[in-house]
């Protein structure tokens, strides 16, 4: 492996594709990123595995080494929880409610300062164990953490805002106001009357007025999809959450695309 010391790599990856970044501490910038989508959602975490083993085979931009690793697993494994009622040794039981878990899952935590809180989660350690391989430690994170982050960072509503990321089949939906988080969730979609009945049940709950609150996109969007024009048929103001990351710009990609692992 050749070693590019002032380089630090950041990947994200789902069971829908995985995407990655290569930023340059000297200049500050990204000065590579790559998706690769999957035609086909993977069914299992080691089908997922198979699929980034041959990725990492033939790209020869993840065969170097970097000064850090940072690995943001997305799913919807996971839950918040206040610190107040936090106990490490508990881990599981939190997820217990909302997660499917098997017995042999590893379940980790990331903590949020700006809530107080941390973030519980199943990340996938068949994945992280092959990344070990390869880049010995990293540090890694759940998507929910890194969006909420960089939504309370780059925010200042006093109202109430909702936004939302868009993966091919979820999407997650965070809601602020006053720069606190009011809520967090992810729901999975396979129709766009699914995509839009989420989004409504979280405004009729937070007592949202469909013509007054704001609704910002992110991810995999476009005003040409069918999930946003029926977004635009029951929200008056919609929008896209844009990146000033001059990455997207030249390389010709949607602003408010890959806004996890790129926006800022």
């Amino acid at each position: 492996m050749k070693t590019i010391i002032e380089n630090k790599l950041s990947i994200q990856f789902s069971l829908d594709g995985f995407s990655f970044s290569v930023y340059n501490i000297i200049s500050k910038k990204e000065v590579y990123f790559r998706e690769y989508e999957f035609e086909n959602s993977q069914v299992t975490p080691e089908n997922l595995l198979l699929k980034i083993k041959d990725i990492f085979n033939t790209d020869t931009q993840l065969q170097n080494d970097f000064s850090s690793v940072l690995v943001i697993h997305q799913n919807n494994l996971s839950v918040l929880v206040p610190n107040r009622y936090f106990n490490e040794k508990e881990l599981a039981s939190y997820l217990n409610f909302n997660v499917k878990k098997l017995t042999i899952d590893y379940v980790a935590f990331d903590h949020l300062k700006v809530l107080e809180s941390k973030n519980i989660y199943i990340p996938y350690v068949n994945i992280n164990n092959y990344l070990f391989q390869n880049f010995g430690e990293f540090e890694y994170k759940h998507h929910s953490t890194v969006f909420i982050e960089k939504l309370l960072n780059i925010t200042d509503n006093i109202e109430k805002t909702m936004y939302v990321n868009v993966s091919k089949t979820s999407l997650d939906i965070v809601v602020i106001e006053n720069n606190q988080l009011i809520l967090f969730n992810t729901f999975s979609y396979n129709t766009k009357e699914d995509f839009i009945y989420y989004i409504l049940f979280v405004a009729e709950q937070l007592n949202l007025n469909v013509n007054e609150f704001s609704l910002h996109f992110t991810g995999k969007v476009n005003i040409e999809d069918a999930i946003y024009k029926i977004t635009y048929k029951y929200i008056k103001n919609v929008y896209f959450l844009e990146s000033n990351n001059p990455l997207f710009t030249e390389l010709n990609i949607a602003l408010h695309s890959n806004f996890i692992l790129l926006g800022s």
